[in-house]
């Protein structure tokens, strides 16, 4: 019932003005920051790790920054899923090498856990008279789930792959030119993940870009996603000229130092809430 309640809350918050939105993310974030000090301790874990060169004071303002900006981007999927295109088109930009996505090559988009993945998405779906397919990772609450998948499914010819599914339908939709949107970054545990280096620490990291693109014969373009002060601007990167090559292990960890350049242009809107060093190598203390 609460988490019902809470739905229709955000739903009739979409209607407030994006600046009053996020101003209430703002305080949200401040908030969110105190009341969840577990999750506060995994940001500033992940940040001692990956800006060691920083100040502890330096950290610490990222570490505000990445609260707010979380609670920014959970709000704002309020009219991201529930407001007219008309509303989503005026506060998001899509620019890049947009109109090589049309062109009849096999395509994996590499979208990074950026606080505004879900943005580029709809960005993409909404603007692009093309298939899109992406692998959704169910949510623990049923209702959150429903209106999860519902939001990523309001526009577009786009199918949702479970990770039950299995490769051979995703793989199969890839070399039928329907566009993957793969968020590959997180730390989905040992079992089909390498060892490789993200911010000079290794990191479990599943090595399906590569896959994906060596199976679907497919080529590689990055989608970055930004929060700025009057929306989103998604960015549709050239696509990789020497990727995949035979080595997976060697793409995912180029994948990762490419990774690395885009989180360093704005690093306060990475997913730094996520334990990406969970998983450590034999012998190798905990880092949270």
């Amino acid at each position: 019932m609460f988490t019902k309640f809470g739905l229709l809350f955000l739903r009739a918050l979409s209607y407030l003005p994006l600046s009053w939105l996020r101003a209430l993310g703002a305080g949200l974030g401040a908030v969110l920051m105190v009341v969840i000090p577990s999750r506060r301790r995994v940001v500033q874990a992940n940040l001692r790790v990956c800006f060691a060169h920083l100040s502890e004071a330096e950290r610490d303002v990222l570490t505000r920054q990445t609260f707010v900006y979380f609670a920014q981007a959970w709000l704002d999927r309020s009219w991201l899923w529930h407001r007219s295109a008309a509303c989503i088109q005026a506060r998001v930009q899509l620019s890049g090498e947009v109109a090589a996505l049309s062109e009849a090559t096999p395509t994996v988009l590499f979208a990074p856990h950026f606080m505004g993945l879900d943005v580029g998405w709809t960005a993409l779906t909404m603007s692009l008279p093309l298939n899109f397919t992406t692998i959704f990772t169910p949510q623990s609450n049923a209702a959150v789930d429903a209106w999860v998948a519902e939001g990523r499914q309001r526009f577009g010819q786009v199918r949702l792959f479970r990770r039950e599914d299995g490769v051979k339908p995703i793989v199969s939709a890839l070399r039928q030119n329907e566009l993957l949107y793969l968020l590959p970054d997180m730390n989905f545990g040992p079992s089909e993940s390498i060892f490789v280096p993200f911010y000079g620490e290794q990191a479990a990291t599943v090595p399906s870009l590569s896959r994906f693109a060596k199976l679907g014969r497919a080529r590689v373009m990055p989608v970055i996603t930004r929060m700025t002060s009057t929306g989103y601007e998604v960015v549709v990167h050239p696509a990789w000229t020497d990727f995949p090559t035979d080595d997976a292990e060697a793409d995912t960890a180029a994948m990762n130092q490419r990774l690395e350049v885009f989180i360093n242009a704005m690093p306060a809107q990475y997913f730094w809430v996520h334990k990406r060093f969970k998983t450590r190598l034999p012998g190798a203390p905990s880092i949270y």
